[in-house]
């Protein structure tokens, strides 16, 4: 017993050190709670963001909720002096991102190992072999409804894979698309168990209330469109965002780009940085990654048919729809309605943690943005394309991994409620 204790402390004690040097690149960084009263505050933040490379882990809502942003121990004093200076009220929320980090990867470590015999991927953080172990069995157990798509190889040449999900094998046009994808954004790992789970829903687990859902509509499931942001977020850098591409004519030192800001519509006029070491360094060029491109690609093979674009993101509980210079769609009462539908459902069965979810423009509601999926996907005819930010419970981008089946059974029904919205809307349109 003695033998067996110590080891498990050795193991425990090797595990923090790795952990530890992982993290080290965020030594010295803290994260800062900013009240946000009003536009003016957020457009405050927005310019330290880019003049500062200060990482907003979310924007806040004026007089509703506070913006928390990450800042490094070279620019804490200058960010403090401008918050200072403009008058917004601010406290520490995270002391030392570091420890955090080392405290989250602890934390997933043991949840893995309490879950060790489990066959699904979906409740908990699987890594990009895991996904596409599922989505090839899902593929090779189900063949007479579902397809498996090799979209092609991402910059570092590992595969982006979907599943097209259909009784007729998408030749009945009087059935609407509804098309989904997670990760766009790799630090944030709780999206892809929600795609990975609405697979599980609408295939292995298709309940006798949600038959419409499989009999009436056809559905794309993309859950990991930014594999090499991902891999890398587990393995080097944990809050990596951008996508692995490398361009020595635009720097040979940064890499990456915001896979969503890198569409093309309004490409690299709001809410980006000409910095190409940025968090928000939008491309070259519109679709200069491919992982933006397979979206794309989806977007425009099923032209005419997608009824509903839903690209998942995390964190902050909002239903958001274009387009990014606060101008709307001709359609925008009916985007709304189907958001708030989608948002209120969602309610529904929130944990007392979480916010409800706000509803609305993505400009007006958080900030400015340009080249973004969701903009795209209305620009080329999508009726109805959403940002959906799932929720955080005050822990950002490091959700604990206990949180995720709840987050997948509360998003699904808001998925299902708008799906079924958007039948009715697609027979309309027809």
């Amino acid at each position: 017993m003695k033998a067996d204790i110590f080891l498990i402390t050795a193991v425990c004690s090797l595990f923090a050190v790795i952990v530890a040097r992982k993290n080290d690149v965020y030594n010295g960084y803290t994260v800062y709670g900013v009240k946000v009263m009003n536009r003016a505050d957020q457009e405050i933040l927005n310019e330290l963001m880019l003049s500062l490379d200060i990482d907003l882990w979310t924007q806040g809502t004026p007089g509703a909720r506070d913006a928390l942003a990450m800042v490094s121990p070279q620019n804490r004093l200058q960010f403090l002096h401008e918050l200072e200076i403009n008058g917004l009220s601010h406290y520490l929320h995270i002391d030392d991102v570091a420890r955090t980090l080392d405290e989250h990867d602890v934390e997933v470590a043991e949840w893995q190992r309490s879950r060790r015999q489990r066959i699904v991927p979906f409740e908990d953080y699987p890594r990009y072999a895991e996904v596409n172990a599922y989505l090839e069995r899902i593929a090779s157990q189900y063949p007479d409804i579902v397809t498996l798509v090799n979209s092609g190889p991402s910059f570092e040449g590992r595969a982006v894979k979907y599943l097209k999900i259909s009784t007729s094998n998408f030749t009945d046009a009087s059935k609407p698309v509804y098309f989904m994808n997670a990760m766009l954004h790799a630090r944030e790992w709780v999206t892809t168990p929600v795609a990975l789970y609405s697979i599980h829903r609408l295939v292995e687990d298709l309940r006798s209330e949600d038959s419409d859902l499989l009999r009436n509509i056809d559905w794309v499931i993309m859950p990991l469109v930014n594999p090499d942001g991902y891999e890398y977020s587990h393995t080097d850098v944990r809050l990596w965002r951008r996508t692995r591409s490398f361009n020595p004519s635009v720097s040979t030192t940064c890499y990456g780009v915001d896979a969503n800001r890198n569409f093309n519509v309004s490409h690299n006029t709001i809410g980006v940085s000409a910095d190409p070491c940025s968090d928000v360094y939008p491309g070259p060029v519109p679709f200069s990654e491919p992982e933006s491109r397979y979206v794309d690609a989806v977007l425009r093979e099923f032209s005419g048919r997608i009824q509903i674009y839903m690209d998942i993101h995390s964190h902050g509980n909002y239903v958001l729809y274009g387009y990014g210079d606060t101008s709307l769609p001709p359609n925008a009462v009916d985007l709304h309605q189907v958001g708030a539908v989608m948002g209120a459902v969602m309610d529904t069965t929130k944990l007392p943690e979480a916010n409800y979810y706000l509803v609305g423009n993505s400009a007006l509601v958080l900030y400015g943005s340009s080249g973004s999926a969701q903009d795209y996907g209305q620009h080329v005819g999508v009726p109805f394309s959403y940002t959906l930010e799932l929720p955080g419970y005050g822990f950002a981008f490091l959700v604990p991994p206990r949180y995720i089946p709840h987050i997948n059974e509360e998003t699904w029904r808001g998925i299902a409620a708008t799906a079924r919205l958007s039948l009715l809307y697609y027979q309309a349109r027809r």
